[in-house]
C-alpha cells in the first residue's frame, strides 16, 4: 500500500465528459469495472493519491500530488487515443468544486439525475480498497458524497428526471406521440433498463426484455410485468416493435443495420443509452428508423434556474467547508511545533524552580503542574485558532519555530 505525505503538493482533475468530447471519443475512453481501479492504482505511486471516475458520460482522473501529464499519458496508452486539447483540467479549488458539482448531479447530461452519486461512491470505494487514496482524496470524496446527498434531500433540483433512463422514455414518448399500446423492446437487464421498463409500463407500453442470458431477461420481465425474449429471437421481436431501448455493458454493437427488416412505413424509434454504443449508427440511415444516442437527451435546464442556484449554494458551502478543513490540516505541523515549543519552556521553567518547590506535597505539585499547563493552553488558544483559519507561516515567524523535520 502506498504511503502518503502529510500534504500532497496539489489537487487536480483531468478528463473528458459530454461537455468536452463527442460520444465517439468518450466510448473509447470508458473504463469498465476493474479497469478504472487498475488505472487509479497505477497512478498512485510515490505518494500520489488517485481516483478514476468512468461513467457513460465522463472519464475523469482525480489526483492529489500527481501530474496531469502522467494521467494524460496513461489515458492515451490505455485507450489508443491522442487526446490533445480535448482533455479538460481543473486545479485546486476548481477541482474541488468540479467534483462536488459532479456528485450533486449539476454536471450531468440530465441535471439532478440520481445515478451519478452512486457512481462517484463506487469509484471512490474501489480506489480506497486498492490503496490508491490517502488523507486528502479520502476527505474530498467523503465531502463530495455529502454534498450530493444534501442536494438530493434539500434542493428542488432532485425533482428533475431521476436518470438518463427517464429522459430516454420522455424522448421516446415525444418521438412516438405517446407510449400507450406501443411495444418496447429492451436490450439489457441492468438498473438502467429496469428504470426504463417500469416507466414504460406506467405509460401504457408493452415491454419485451432481451438480455445475454434468458434467465436475467426473465427475472427483469417478471419484476416489471413484461415479457422475456431470447437474443436469438430479436429479429422476430424487432418486426413488431415500435421502440428499441438499449443499455447493455457490451463493448461492441449488438444490433447491426442488416438485422433490421424493412418497416413498410411503420416507424421504429431506437434509443441507445449505452457507452460504448450498443446500436450500429448506420441503423439511423434506414427508412422509417430514427436512432438517438445518449447525447440526444438534452440538458434539461430550461426553466429550472432557481433550482440550479439552490443546488449550487449547497455545493459552494461544502467547498468552503473542505477549504477550511484543508487550511486547518496544513497548519497542523506549525501548531504542533508551537505546542512543543511552549511545553519545552514550561518544563524548563519548572525545572529551574524545582529548589523552591521541593517542600510541596504531591497534591500541591500536581496543582502547580495543572496551573502552568492551563496558562500555556490559554495563551496558545487564539494563535491556534488563527493558524487554522489561514496560513501557518506567520506563526512560525512570530515564535521562531523550526521548519518541519528540523
Amino acid at each position: 500500500m502506498a504511503s502518503f505525505p502529510n500534504e500532497p503538493e496539489r489537487l487536480l482533475a483531468v478528463g473528458v465528459s459530454h461537455r468536452h468530447a463527442p460520444l465517439e471519443l468518450r466510448e473509447r475512453l470508458y473504463f469498465a469495472d476493474g479497469h478504472a481501479t487498475d488505472l487509479a492504482a497505477a497512478l498512485a505511486v510515490d505518494g500520489v493519491e488517485a481516483v478514476v471516475l468512468s461513467t457513460c458520460n465522463r472519464t475523469e482522473v482525480y489526483l492529489a500530488g500527481g501530474e496531469a501529464s502522467t494521467a494524460k499519458t496513461e489515458l492515451e496508452r490505455r485507450s489508443g487515443l491522442e487526446l490533445g486539447e480535448v482533455l479538460a483540467m481543473w486545479e485546486e479549488e476548481e477541482a474541488v468544486e468540479h467534483l462536488l458539482r459532479v456528485s450533486a448531479g449539476l454536471d450531468s447530461l440530465v441535471p439532478g439525475e440520481a445515478q451519478i452519486l452512486g457512481q462517484v461512491r463506487h469509484a471512490y470505494e474501489e480506489a480506497l480498497r486498492a490503496g490508491a487514496t490517502g488523507p486528502l482524496l479520502n476527505r474530498l470524496f467523503e465531502d463530495a458524497l455529502h454534498a450530493g446527498k444534501r442536494v438530493r434531500t434539500e434542493a428542488r433540483l432532485a425533482e428533475l428526471p431521476e436518470s438518463v433512463s427517464s429522459s430516454a422514455v420522455d424522448l421516446a414518448a415525444e418521438a412516438l406521440d405517446g407510449l400507450g399500446q406501443k411495444r418496447a423492446l429492451l436490450f439489457g437487464a441492468g438498473k438502467m433498463c429496469e428504470l426504463a421498463a417500469r416507466e414504460l409500463k406506467a405509460r401504457g407500453a408493452e415491454v419485451v426484455v432481451a438480455s445475454r442470458t434468458l434467465e436475467s431477461a426473465q427475472e427483469l420481465a417478471e419484476r416489471v410485468g413484461g415479457r422475456a425474449a431470447p437474443f436469438d429471437a430479436v429479429a422476430v421481436e424487432l418486426a413488431d416493435a415500435d421502440l428499441v431501448l438499449s443499455a447493455t455493458r457490451c463493448p461492441y454493437p449488438i444490433l447491426h443495420a442488416e438485422a433490421v427488416q424493412p418497416r413498410a412505413g411503420r416507424p421504429l424509434v431506437l434509443i441507445d443509452i449505452a457507452v460504448p454504443r450498443d446500436l450500429d449508427p448506420t441503423i439511423g440511415e434506414l427508412d422509417d428508423c430514427t436512432l438517438y444516442d445518449i447525447d440526444a437527451l438534452g440538458d434539461g435546464l430550461v426553466g429550472r434556474e432557481e433550482d440550479i442556484r439552490e443546488a449550487e449554494a449547497i455545493v459552494a458551502a461544502e467547498a468552503a467547508r473542505f477549504a477550511e478543513w484543508r487550511s486547518s490540516r496544513g497548519a497542523a505541523p506549525a501548531i504542533a511545533a508551537l505546542r512543543r515549543h511552549a511545553e519545552t519552556i514550561r518544563a524548563e521553567e519548572l525545572a529551574r524552580a524545582e529548589p523552591r518547590l521541593a517542600d510541596l506535597s504531591p497534591r500541591e505539585r500536581k496543582t502547580v503542574e495543572t496551573l502552568t499547563a492551563q496558562i500555556v493552553n490559554k495563551l496558545l488558544h487564539t494563535p491556534t485558532v488563527r493558524a487554522k483559519q489561514g496560513r501557518s507561516e506567520p506563526l512560525r515567524e512570530l515564535f521562531s519555530l523550526p521548519e518541519d523535520g528540523e
